[in-house]
């Protein structure tokens, strides 16, 4: 079962009594056994032949066989979101542009790399191959320091870069070449708000279109190259001679901007995406390209339609949806072009992930998520098991109980709700946070639950569901807690730097580690409870005796915060998650480093183990959770 989330998808790979499958194992960062994950989504295109359907999105580039539209592949590789894609005419390489001023070059047949240009110093908004195949031009985005917004165009065969195209004043949205050749477009973006045409042979500047009020966003040569579509943010789409570079007609029907355009192969028909959420208008608009008749709406996305692409065949439109949490989308839609009813909806909403915690027995994964929902899976196959709807806001936190009977989850309204873990019904609602809460926490035999919301950690009787006090000594927020096994102390870290501990039957503050150097983001006892493990924005992890608070250790490695730290079942093993994308393992004996795991593309925000250490998990905001064999 294929389980989607923009394109939440869960691939098992090196799980015991799964068979993998060569064509997917490019979806795997090395090291990882399996993911669930979902992902943002900026480009869709077709194939030269028809045959895949490509999407970028946060995480990678997916291909879809389009016989079937089941994902055949993930290539993963840019360190952040990926933005644009192209194919070449021959179908065999694929352009990818993202963060970090890299385009890379893909083999669509194999999946793997070939070959990285560089010369952009940030973020390339957009790529396009020539039609001869032999160079790539990628375009750079707002995010450039120096101001120079240049189109710079490549040789494919020795990735140098012969030309360099600048005079645009602000970000370039689009680019694309004409079907003989001859001409590059590239459109500017808020502060420029023109069109600019160069020669691709030499470079030269050819023309500029101009009197748009807004940025430009959609650019589509038609198929015979005669007519040119310009898609703005003045709510219309310009067509002109390519012969005379004169306006031909304007199309008119948004009331958002015209994000993205693609012209029919037969070259009748133009298909329009709409942006902006001020004026919800998330359709996708056709119109006749001779007449400039407005000729059909569709409707399904609920939020901005950022790409539009027609397959070669012209039987199918395929249209991508951006999004943000309030209004998730992030779908891509097929639509039957001979009675424009959809056919197909590729993915679901997307989450990233805020937390995840492993219930051992079960086999069973929870994810929280900005949705208002906890999603369980099982780990085996995953299968989406149940969805957990109650919360009233986005959720950040969850923890199964040890013997996996109860499963608690914390929400940024400050509702935390106790489920039964196997039914997934509710068993209690626990009321009283004035904030939202950060992380949830169940003592060895489950029967008390801790809840920390920045400003006080409230205590439960998870029986009873009633208060058991609070702790309000920090002169921070309270970023983590962790119960001992046997449930008589508790930790909290803070913003203030330090950990605390608590007698969890007196509420008496016992004792307080100090030593970091910045915010506590996550602290968490070894199964034994003789030590506890720290980790700060100060980038390290800390380990102290739980006893005599005797500092152990400090791990370093990490080179942002670290969010989250998890023990091994036997004490030996601790693992730490950051920002710096990564998840590190540690000996807790001698803070050896014993591997780093770098598949994430984001934060991670949250660890865990389960099948008696042997396997660890990993939630991120790049929407994905990754499953690693840590087993010796």
């Amino acid at each position: 079962m294929k389980i989607t989330v923009t394109l939440f998808m869960f691939l098992v790979l090196l799980v015991p009594n799964a068979h993998p499958q060569e064509d997917t194992q490019w979806s795997l960062p090395e090291g990882a056994i399996a993911h669930i994950g979902e992902s943002s989504l900026y480009d869709i295109h077709y194939s030269p032949d028809g045959t895949r359907l490509a999407v970028a999105c946060s995480i990678g580039i997916r291909l879809y066989d389009t016989t079937t539209y089941e994902e055949v592949a993930l290539l993963a590789g840019h360190a952040r979101a990926i933005t644009s894609i192209a194919f070449s005419p021959d179908g065999r390489t694929l352009a990818s542009g993202g963060e970090y001023g890299k385009v890379r070059l893909w083999d669509t047949v194999t999946g793997n790399s070939k070959g990285t240009l560089t010369g952009h110093p940030e973020v390339v908004n957009r790529v396009a191959f020539s039609p001869d195949g032999r160079t790539v031009a990628g375009g750079s985005s707002i995010f450039t320091a120096d101001w120079d917004y240049k189109v710079l165009l490549w040789d494919v065969v020795t990735g140098e870069h012969p030309r360099t195209l600048r005079g645009h004043g602000d970000a370039i949205y689009n680019i694309t070449f004409s079907p003989d050749g001859r001409t590059l477009a590239s459109a500017g973006g808020d502060r420029d708000r023109t069109v600019r045409l160069w020669d691709a042979a030499t470079g030269e500047h050819k023309e500029t279109l101009t009197g748009y009020p807004g940025g430009v966003y959609g650019l589509a040569f038609s198929p015979d190259g005669k007519t040119f579509a310009v898609g703005s943010a003045q709510m219309m789409v310009q067509l002109w001679d390519t012969g005379t570079w004169e306006p031909k007609r304007l199309l008119t029907g948004y009331t958002g901007a015209a994000a993205s355009v693609a012209f029919s192969p037969d070259g009748r028909t133009l298909a329009g995406g709409s942006l902006f959420p001020y004026y919800r208008d998330y359709r996708v608009l056709l119109w006749a390209v001779v007449t400039g008749e407005h000729t059909r709406t569709l409707v399904g996305h609920t939020y901005w339609v950022v790409s539009v692409a027609f397959s070669p065949d012209g039987k199918t439109l395929a249209s991508g949806s951006e999004s943000v949490l309030d209004n998730t989308d992030y779908t891509v839609r097929l639509w039957d072009t001979e009675t424009w009813e959809p056919k197909r909806i590729l993915t679901e909403p997307v989450n990233p992930i805020h937390d995840v915690s492993f219930n051992t027995y079960l086999e069973t994964l929870a994810t929280a998520n900005p949705d208002k929902t906890v999603r369980l899976w099982d780990a085996e196959t995953g299968e989406h098991k149940q969805t957990l709807a109650g919360h009233r806001a986005s959720v950040h936190s969850v923890s199964f109980c040890l013997d996996g009977s109860m499963l608690a989850s914390g929400d940024m309204d400050g509702l935390v709700l106790l489920w039964d873990a196997e039914m997934g019904e509710l068993k209690s609602t626990l009321t009283g946070h004035r904030a939202g809460v950060h992380s949830v926490s169940f003592c060895l035999d489950g029967s008390v639950l801790a809840s920390g919301d920045g400003e006080r950690v409230w205590l439960w009787d998870t029986g009873t569901g009633e208060s058991k006090g609070t702790l309000t000594e920090h002169t921070g927020r309270t970023n983590s807690i962790s119960l001992s096994p046997d449930g008589s102390v508790l930790a909290s870290g803070s913003e203030d730097n330090t950990v605390r501990l608590w007698d969890a039957a007196t509420w008496e503050h016992k004792r307080t580690f100090t030593g970091h150097t910045d915010s506590v983001t996550s602290v968490t006892f070894s199964v034994d409870g003789k030590l506890l493990a720290s980790g700060s924005e100060d980038n390290t992890v800390r380990l102290w005796d739980a006893t005599t608070g005797e500092p152990k250790g400090t791990f370093t490695g990490h080179t942002d915060s670290v969010t989250s730290v998890a023990f091994g079942r036997d004490g030996k093993l601790l693992a730490s998650g950051s920002e710096d994308n990564t998840v590190r393992l540690w000996d807790a004996t001698t803070g050896e480093p014993k591997g780093t795991f770098t598949g994430h593309t984001d934060s991670v925000t949250s660890v865990a183990f389960g099948r008696d250490g042997k396997l660890l998990v990993s939630g991120s905001l790049d929407e994905r959770v990754l499953l690693w064999n840590v087993a010796d």
